[in-house]
């Protein structure tokens, strides 16, 4: 907990140090589509499922990048849930770093080659629709938000990924979950099984600019490089998972 802290308190401080990325829209700053209100995850026991829900002040999922045109320095936009549950619980190897739930907007690619989120019979070409990535976080000074999603050296026999991994030398998932955006919410609906049943938790909500780098070896592969809202305010993961039964 000490190390997960210490990201914590890095990530808060470099919040007022953040330099636009190299090609984040101006306008996704004062968005009120991506500035949080209210944050839930709530388990149904009826169901076994846990849906995590994040309240916007505009309307949830309207912003998203505009194409760059390629891969590398792709812009990506995220509704982000940092939590406190292990690598191990969402199927990783264990690692240290931050697991979160990243639902994400990605024109520019499509990491999902299991689903077609757009529903065209073509699983390649749908990476704008959002969709949800389990991701593990860990600092990382070189980039302006001070996180970036871990990598690992790929002919590293130790790392163990899920198997609806996209094929990407990070810790990362593609799982598939729905996620639906309605009016000023953005809500993702997870089976109980796929956290190894762990419903009880803390979690935070993060409105994040991300960035692809598929050049420079000096900067992650996908890094944090401005965060418009935190639900909590200081990113203190405060809030718990509520029960409906």
């Amino acid at each position: 907990m000490k190390q997960l802290a210490s990201f914590l308190l890095l990530f808060i401080f470099t919040l007022s140090v953040f330099a636009q990325g190299q090609n984040e829209d101006p306008n996704f700053k004062n968005s009120p589509d991506l500035k949080i209100t209210d944050v839930s995850v709530v388990f149904d026991s009826r169901l076994s499922q846990l849906i995590f829900t994040i309240e916007t002040e505009g309307l949830a999922g309207n912003s998203t990048p505009s194409a760059f045109g390629k891969m590398d320095g792709a812009p990506v936009l995220g509704y982000v849930f940092p939590t406190t549950l292990k690598p191990e619980d969402v199927g990783f190897s264990t690692t240290e770093g931050i697991v979160a739930l990243a639902l994400t907007s990605h024109p520019d690619f499509d990491d999902t080659p299991l689903w077609d989120e757009n529903n065209d019979r073509n699983y390649a070409n749908d990476g704008v629709i959002w969709h949800p990535h389990w991701v593990v976080l860990t600092e990382d000074t070189r980039v302006s938000g001070g996180l970036a999603v871990k990598q690992f050296n790929p002919d590293d026999k130790n790392v163990t990924l899920p198997p609806t991994n996209p094929g990407m030398p990070m810790y990362m998932d593609s799982p598939g979950y729905p996620v639906i955006t309605k009016e000023n919410e953005v809500r993702v609906v997870v089976p109980a099984y796929r956290m190894s049943h762990k419903t009880q938790f803390n979690f935070d909500a993060v409105t994040a600019y991300m960035q692809v780098n598929a050049s420079n070896a000096n900067y992650p592969m996908l890094g944090v490089y401005a965060v418009y809202s935190i639900a909590s305010g200081d990113l203190s993961l405060p809030f718990t998972v509520s029960n409906n039964l």
